[in-house]
């Protein structure tokens, strides 16, 4: 017979707050939206209030400027391809580490966790001579191969702790029935790390699409990325806020496409990972 959790103050109190934190955060995509259908002066009168008169002309206005449909295939190739050989790489990694805990790999694996606590800002003045000497700057693997440099740590961090819970013995069987080592771990660890592997794309694609720093550093205009884009509406003396935020509704459409799209491996990788084991 199931039993029913009694509702208490403090349950209540709990789901108020809830609450509360929920609408702070949608407080932010509230102005987005709003203010995207507003016209400059409505903006700088009352930011909070809901538009008097919907105005569609902000977001073809905006689609123009920044030349959406160019910025947003060079923020798609960008983010693709980094993630995809951070997934690569970082997985193929976490499992040598985790298989061969030699010397080596051990202080290897320190000195990537240790590289997770440095801030870019420090980084940055070493990253312009680096990639300037190994003529990185101004082209499209030049920033590719920056995004690998700086998100590996964490993401074979994350890989690292979920290949421990792979079961040794299915690997013994596999290579028992005379399957190759690579063979060993993309036919039969890799689809183990679905879940895993699921968070490492949410948390990079987040990362690299909305990277505003990273692109401005390295890339040049041919490969202007929307982050970059956005930032022609906000000069000495002009800030076309209504603009920006059109621009900025616009770049966030395609990765909340993409989380919805991810929502059910999502719920099926927290369920797996709740009963792994």
């Amino acid at each position: 017979m199931e039993t029913r959790q009694k509702y208490t103050p403090l349950l209540f109190v709990t789901e108020i707050i809830g609450i509360l934190l929920a609408l702070l955060f949608i407080a932010p995509f509230y102005f987005l939206i709003v203010n995207s259908f507003k016209k400059l002066g409505d903006i700088l009168l009352n930011a909070s209030s809901l538009p008097e008169k919907i105005n569609f002309g902000n977001f073809q206005r905006a689609w123009e400027a920044v030349e959406f449909p160019r910025v947003f295939m060079n923020s798609f190739l960008v983010t693709s391809v980094s993630v995809l050989a951070l997934v690569v790489i970082s997985s193929m990694m976490a499992y040598r580490l985790v298989r061969r805990p030699t010397t080596f790999n051990k202080l290897l694996l320190t000195a990537l966790i240790a590289a997770m606590i440095i801030p870019f800002q420090s980084v940055m003045l070493p990253l312009m001579r680096v990639t300037s000497w190994l003529e990185l700057r101004g082209h499209f693997h030049g920033i590719v191969i920056c995004y690998m440099g700086f998100g590996i740590s964490l993401s074979m961090f994350l890989y690292h702790g979920f290949v421990k819970s792979v079961p040794l013995e299915i690997e013994e069987a596999a290579v028992m029935d005379g399957c190759s080592p690579y063979g060993v771990f993309w036919r039969i660890v890799f689809p183990l790390l679905k879940p895993i592997t699921v968070t490492v794309i949410i948390l990079n694609v987040l990362w690299i699409w909305n990277d505003y720093l990273l692109p401005m550093l390295v890339i040049n205009d041919k490969m202007t990325t929307i982050p970059l884009a956005v930032q022609k509406f906000f000069g000495q003396y002009l800030r076309k806020w209504d603009l920006a935020m059109a621009a900025l509704t616009l770049s966030t459409l395609p990765v909340i496409a993409f989380f919805l799209f991810l929502q059910k491996h999502i719920i099926e990788g927290i369920t797996a990972g709740s009963v792994k084991g």
